[in-house]
């Protein structure tokens, strides 16, 4: 049975003040949480069992996915960090590789070619890498990772960016400290100095981070203009703005550019939005000018 971990307990810090009432995997993308798209991704490509660890807003998240058959909630009384929720999901990973990835990123990945491509290559840990400017800071040298968080390297190789997607035999993880707080990548970066190999794979396919509300825009502008909306969506103009059926928009409502706003939100009289991303129940009063802006529900 392929397996495949999701990391959904993070804080979301950088996105405050929404993610004080919402969890960075449940930020609506197009319209869904972003943790669905993930979660049809990894079913696309065949993963049976998914395992999804929650923390900070853990009853939103089992709220959402508890209903689903083939997903496991591996809730954490405390803090774990990345180490240590991949260490307290051992046991329900079994004997085969296990695909990881976390649950704060937009992408168009094939998660199944990235797993074949690690059975494949027989290595105990495979982490996907692309090549991201703003984020390339790990240091990649004859195929496999060298030094993460590479301010300084010698000569040869390259920096890359990790994409927050990797592939692992869970016997790797037996050296990590159970019931702790454990940052993976530093985890990662002892056993690299002890001696162990970590395959870089490469990937060239869309990819959004979503780290600061800037990003969470910015992956709306790239998305929207060319989005083919399911049922249950209507364009309200020519240049990508869409509502859910059911939106209440007031009277002389300007839309402009591109936007999208979600199920059960109201849009008071007067209002002018412009790239805007409207979570479902918002409200937002009369004679409101907004541009580019979050508006959430608290």
């Amino acid at each position: 049975m392929k397996t495949a971990m999701i990391l959904a307990a993070g804080q979301g810090t950088r996105l405050r003040p929404y993610s004080i009432y919402r969890p960075k995997p449940l930020f609506p993308v197009l319209g869904r949480p972003l943790i669905l798209h993930t979660i049809d991704l990894l079913r696309r490509a065949g993963f049976q069992r998914i395992i999804v660890n929650a923390h900070y807003l853990a009853r939103q998240i089992i709220d959402l996915l508890e209903p689903e058959p083939d997903i496991i909630i591996q809730q954490e009384v405390i803090e774990l960090g990345t180490g240590g929720a991949l260490r307290l999901a051992m046991d329900s990973f079994g004997s085969g590789p296990v695909l990881v990835t976390n649950g704060d990123i937009y992408h168009h990945i094939d998660y199944g070619a990235v797993y074949d491509s690690h059975v494949v290559s027989g290595c105990d840990l495979t982490m996907l890498m692309h090549d991201y400017p703003r984020f390339n800071s790990v240091w990649v040298d004859n195929g496999g990772l060298k030094l993460f968080r590479a301010e300084h390297h010698p000569p040869g190789g390259m920096l890359l960016a990790y994409t927050g997607i990797q592939v692992l035999k869970p016997a790797i993880l037996t050296a990590v400290k159970p019931a702790v707080f454990v940052d993976i990548i530093d985890y990662y970066q002892q056993y690299i100095e002890n001696g162990g190999f970590v395959r870089a794979a490469l990937t060239n396919d869309f990819w959004h981070d979503m780290g600061t509300a800037a990003d969470y825009l910015a992956l709306h502008s790239r998305l929207l203009p060319a989005w083919n909306p399911p049922a249950g969506w209507r364009r309200l103009n020519k240049t990508g703005f869409y509502g859910a059926e059911g939106v209440k928009l007031g009277r002389k409502v300007s839309l402009q550019d591109w936007g999208i706003i979600g199920p059960g939100a109201v849009v008071g009289d007067d209002v002018r939005l412009q790239r805007v991303v409207v979570w479902d129940g918002a409200v937002i009063p009369a004679g409101a000018v907004l541009t580019d802006q979050i508006v959430g529900a608290s």
